[in-house]
């Protein structure tokens, strides 16, 4: 490992700032579940609707951290790591496949695998799209070798 990389890891104000965040939105999702309680044998709508919004505030928060603001260097783990990463839950989401097969609701477990994986991975787009469009940042499209933004 680079010192680079064990500088930044030993960084006890990005550890503490990651665990702020962290905790912020873990009790965020959290008060999702406690809001949208899901059923045995149900769809989990909270656990849905956390990943996708998390997945959209992904999209906008790499737009704007790397193309509009010149943001402090606590803000990426801040957000990124500690709010987005506590608030998401691939644990959940795969606990929760897991019980929706094993109860006999195969075709919504299975339906619940493939669309969350399609749908937040076009709501990060939506959401690097929606930023661009918003704050009128310009960058190269990766996807067709156009310009974002048109």
């Amino acid at each position: 490992m680079s010192s680079r990389a064990e500088a930044r890891i030993a960084d006890p104000l990005v550890l503490l700032v990651v665990a702020l965040g962290g905790g912020l939105g873990a009790l965020a999702r959290y008060g999702f579940a406690r809001w949208l309680p899901t059923r045995p044998g149900a769809f989990p709508v909270a656990t849905f609707a956390v990943n996708v919004i998390g997945c959209v505030a992904m999209g906008v928060l790499m737009v704007l951290l790397t193309e509009v603001w010149v943001a402090h260097r606590l803000l990426r783990p801040f957000l990124g790591v500690g709010v987005l990463g506590g608030f998401t839950t691939f644990s959940t989401y795969s606990a929760e496949i897991r019980t929706l097969l094993e109860s006999g609701a195969v075709g919504m477990g299975l339906g619940y695998l493939g669309a969350t994986m399609v749908i937040c991975l076009a709501a990060v787009v939506a959401g690097m799209a929606g930023a661009r469009w918003v704050t009128g940042s310009v960058r190269q499209n990766w996807v067709n070798g156009t310009e974002g933004g048109q």
